[in-house]
């Protein structure tokens, strides 16, 4: 049951005004736009990485990848963001693909090393356009880009988005 109070709004059976719900709306979400721009610039990248027969995630792997060569799961997690859970079936794609290969550590065999092949390598420079193609499907000018990418990486590195909620 609801009635209006003096000021105008409804109050619900708790209590509560309409205004005390704005909080919730779709568009007071920050959360929100961040999502649905992720969604949409992975859309973009579909057609380029289709090229290259490589999703967006085996793509950002791959990217660590050709910039570390060699390191172990655990730390391809942590760089990407991902869980092993996420991890496991893109490296025994990629490894398939002949990309990657991936083998236990000799002195800890619970931990499992992931090697870009030569064949990897050379994937390397198929991929050099994308960067480019992108940025022409992105509208933004290069500072409000290098702006976004700070706010982004502030989020980031606040380790809020990285299991450990800070206040």
């Amino acid at each position: 049951m609801t009635d209006t109070t003096a000021a105008g709004g409804l109050n619900d059976a708790s209590g509560k005004t309409d205004s005390s719900y704005d909080m919730l709306r779709l568009e007071n979400q920050l959360c929100f736009p961040l999502y649905a721009c992720s969604r949409e610039i992975v859309k973009k990248y579909k057609p380029f990485l289709d090229e290259l027969d490589l999703t967006y995630t085996q793509y950002i792997t791959m990217m660590v990848m050709w910039e570390r060569k060699q390191m172990n799961v655990k730390e391809l997690g942590e760089c990407l963001y991902l869980d092993s859970g996420t991890l496991t079936p893109l490296l025994k794609k990629l490894e398939q693909k002949g990309w990657v290969s991936r083998a236990r550590a000799r002195e800890d065999e619970r931990v499992l090393i992931v090697t870009l092949t030569p064949e990897g390598a050379k994937l390397r420079d198929r991929a050099l356009d994308v960067p480019v193609q992108m940025s022409a499907c992105v509208p933004l000018k290069p500072e409000e880009a290098s702006a976004l990418y700070k706010l982004l990486y502030k989020i980031l590195d606040n380790g809020c988005c990285h299991g450990s909620p800070q206040p």
